[in-house]
């Protein structure tokens, strides 16, 4: 559960933590050798059926959160091989952004029913009566499926009076919107990369924490120590994500603390994204194009573009809010280096672009954040207040959860144009994006104005999130009303949108 403390939480905490204790520290960064022995002390094993398979797991998170590849099981290799190469203070991400360690995969059963020990032996048998293949025979009254005749179709489960007929599936698969986990000839999980679009859903829904993204932290903090002027790009979900003392103005103490030489909402470039996409609107809806979809979240854009490329014009072209919010810095600050914090492991493939490089130098989860602070020893109920951040709209703050960016445009819209209508239909989830797409396709949604967001509740559940989804968005909604304007069309950068095309 999002937000829960649990085994995987605490191990990714202390990767992160690990990781940026090493760059901080600097020296000889083949020190990462002994980094799996401080993540998983001792010589028994707490979480596996080896303290060794556990050590190597550990191995595999830190070369990953470091922005290294996974290493192969068939060749000798040590862990801090390339690790020299990547202590820089740039460094993309390389193909593939989300990883599954093979031998932490748990080769969980893909999709089948099977019976309980809840069965009550029913003289009726109503789960044999409504099989179509006659796969279910009874031993001593109890009901036992035949996986071989078996087709998966449920009906069994919806038929017994008792509710003893369980589905299993994978939880990465269940959670994956794009259909892109599948299985090796192993048996273990394995990502399409042609399907994902980089959600992260798998990752935080795995229970094993065999799924694991690529980090930029390792190289960030290269680029503090070495004297960068570099611009820390805090997206409007951050309210709350570090615990009841982190306030806006505590957070912005912290991070000087950390050696970023100030902060920025990112709500500033989503209140530059919805007067552009509240233009976009009312030039081509519908005389242009049917409908029009938001462009800011990354993973429901790709999906659209994969799975839907004939209403790929459909989407906006306004600029995400991460990128016009670096650019806006940049342009202050010529020479900086920018790097975007949020909830979101997409956002990592989004930057890694080429035609976003030059704008975002790095992205880092709050996640892989909570691990600087931790490395740094740095406590926000033991320290003075930073500057405040006001210079976002409630309408910027918002586009942290669902159905926040709809209603800025619509609230946009209205405010260029009194007499517009616009119907919103939005969507949470890829498979609900999916959904909303599908129908947009057959026309149920023209005239209208599309939001998609793939993670649950929106930014706030997004995959690199601390705190509770539901917790989250309402402090979300609190730090929105306290904007000193509410319209994003009363942002005070609006007159600088055109320069930042």
């Amino acid at each position: 559960m999002r937000g829960v403390p649990s085994t995987v939480t605490s191990i990714r905490k202390k990767v992160f933590t690990e990781v940026a204790r090493l760059a901080y520290e600097g020296g000889d960064y083949t020190r990462m050798e002994k980094l799996p022995y401080i993540i998983s002390p001792g010589e028994i094993a707490a979480h596996r059926e080896s303290i060794f398979l556990e050590r190597a797991i550990a191995g595999e998170r830190v070369r990953l959160a470091m922005g290294l590849p996974l290493r192969s099981v068939q060749e000798h290799s040590m862990l801090s091989d390339g690790v020299e190469e990547s202590a820089i203070a740039e460094k993309y991400y390389d193909p593939p952004l989300i990883n599954i360690i093979n031998y932490a995969c748990n080769a969980c059963p893909t999709k089948q029913y099977r019976v309980s020990e809840f069965c009550q032996h029913c003289l009726a048998q109503n789960c044999h009566l409504a099989c179509p293949k006659d796969a279910i025979r009874f031993d001593h009254g109890r009901a036992v499926i035949d996986q071989e005749k078996c087709i998966k179709c449920g009906r069994c489960a919806d038929a017994c009076s008792y509710h003893a007929i369980v589905k299993l599936d994978r939880p990465c698969v269940q959670a994956c919107g794009m259909d892109a986990i599948e299985s090796d000839e192993y048996g273990r999980a394995r990502i399409n990369q042609d399907k994902c679009v980089s959600c992260g859903m798998c990752l935080v829904n795995c229970p094993f924490g065999a799924i694991v993204d690529k980090g930029q932290v390792f190289q960030l903090i290269q680029a503090i120590k070495r004297g960068y002027q570099v611009i820390a790009l805090v997206a409007p979900s951050f309210v709350g994500q570090f615990g009841p003392y982190s306030t806006p103005e505590k957070l912005t103490a912290g991070m000087k603390e950390l050696g970023f030489d100030h902060v920025t909402e990112v709500g500033v470039g989503a209140d530059l994204c919805t007067i552009e996409e509240a233009q976009d609107f009312l030039d081509k809806v519908p005389e242009k194009q049917p409908f029009m979809a938001t462009s800011c979240c990354t993973a429901w854009y790709d999906m659209a573009v994969k799975l839907y490329p004939e209403y790929a014009h459909c989407i906006s072209m306004a600029l995400t809010p991460m990128v016009l919010t670096a650019r806006l810095e940049k342009k202050k600050h010529p020479g900086c280096k920018t790097v975007f914090i949020g909830p979101c492991a997409a956002k990592k493939l989004e930057a890694s672009r080429a035609n976003i490089r030059s704008d975002v130098d790095f992205v880092i989860t709050f996640e892989e954040l909570q691990g600087m602070f931790e490395a740094r020893d740095i406590h926000f109920d033991q320290m003075e207040d930073g500057e405040p951040l006001m210079e976002a709209t409630g309408a910027g703050r918002g586009f942290a959860v669902s159905g926040g960016v709809a209603q800025a445009v619509s609230d946009a819209v209205h405010r260029i144009d009194p007499t517009r209508e616009v119907p919103v239909a939005r969507a949470e989830g890829l498979r609900e994006c999916r959904k909303l797409l599908s129908m947009a396709r057959a026309g149920k949604y023209n005239g209208y104005l599309l939001e998609g967001m793939a993670c649950p509740g929106g930014c706030v559940g997004g995959a690199g999130t601390i705190r509770p989804i539901n917790k989250s968005a309402e402090l979300v909604a609190r730090y929105k009303k306290e904007a000193p304007e509410q319209n994003a069309m009363d942002s005070r950068y609006r007159d600088v949108l055109p320069t930042l095309d």
